[in-house]
């Protein structure tokens, strides 16, 4: 992935080992393990419940865990200072302040906070201008804030999260509230911000289709700990690697499971010929995969070999 800031070294920007979390005698992580790699885009995904917004409070430093051991940017986030979170950002679920204010008086007044940790390797803040435009807020910028449409003032909580250039950037539900236009939009500055800055991105959804389009890792977090690591379609393919043909022969419709479609089709074709019509192989899903893992992590069965050490 080429990136036009460089990570000088190949060290992990996240690396969790053993995290647990215990509110008083539940436990809500019980040895969470798991590294995300410089620009990486790496999607946490977990049903209500099972302690991802736990886990991501840890690595931005909001929350104190149990036990275990966690570095972000080689540093511990319950014990970092004021330097190491000018190189993280954070884009909240929602920000409802300084209705008042503009966007441009916003992220003006943010961006000074960043200057004193500018470095000629990495230079913060962003540009204002460069910034309002990658997030499409140039023509609302001079705005108050409280007049946005609910898009509009998602955008700005993406500025305010990315003002500083950070290292790493967490997303959590980032296009809660989004139309499909916004949506789009926002999936092209993930990539960008991955592509072009380097830029290192942890995010939570429950849109799954959202997962797929964005992240090079999908981590799923069931019964306390991570249960599958890989990318959606290594995931599709080793836990739910099952695909149904459908066709029709003579008015009649038939479905057929196989785990591997191409010589079922081409036996089909072989005795059926012309005679076979709207044919469709349907491949598992990840939806289909992620619901098939959590129910079975939530049911108690821990015996199937379901981690999926699998790579990009």
């Amino acid at each position: 992935m080429s990136s036009a800031f460089p990570s000088h070294t190949d060290e992990p920007v996240v690396r969790v080992s053993g995290l647990r979390m215990t509110y008083g005698t539940h436990d809500v992580l019980t040895g969470v393990d798991f590294e995300v790699r410089p620009g990486e885009v790496v999607c946490l995904l977990g049903p209500n419940g099972a302690g991802k917004t736990t886990t991501i409070e840890i690595l931005e430093g909001f929350r104190k865990r149990s036990g275990g051991d966690v570095r972000v940017l080689g540093e511990d986030p319950a014990a970092a200072g004021d330097a190491w979170r000018a190189r993280v950002g954070v884009v909240l679920q929602s920000w409802r302040d300084h209705a008042r204010w503009t966007p441009r008086r916003l992220l003006e007044q943010l961006g000074g906070y960043f200057a004193p940790y500018s470095t000629p390797e990495h230079p913060r803040p962003y540009e204002l201008d460069r910034l309002l435009d990658t997030v499409g807020l140039t023509e609302n910028a001079d705005r108050k804030i409280g007049t946005l449409s609910g898009g509009q003032r998602r955008r700005l909580d993406v500025a305010m999260g990315i003002i500083g250039r950070p290292e790493l950037l967490f997303l959590d539900e980032p296009t809660a509230g989004f139309d499909p236009e916004a949506r789009r939009d926002f999936h092209d500055l993930v990539h960008r911000l991955s592509d072009l800055e380097g830029t290192s991105i942890l995010l939570t959804t429950h849109d799954l289709a959202e997962a797929e389009r964005l992240a090079d890792r999908i981590l799923i977090l069931a019964a306390g700990r991570i249960v599958a690591d890989g990318s959606a379609e290594s995931l599709t393919r080793q836990v739910a690697g099952t695909s149904e043909v459908r066709w029709a022969r003579d008015g009649e419709r038939f479905v057929h499971a196989t785990d591997d479609p191409t010589p079922f089709v081409r036996r089909l074709f072989e005795q059926h010929g012309e005679e076979i019509t709207d044919l469709e192989v349907r491949r598992a899903s990840l939806e289909d995969t992620y619901i098939a893992m959590v129910r079975r992590f939530e049911s108690g069965d821990r015996t199937a070999d379901v981690l999926a050490e699998a790579t990009r």
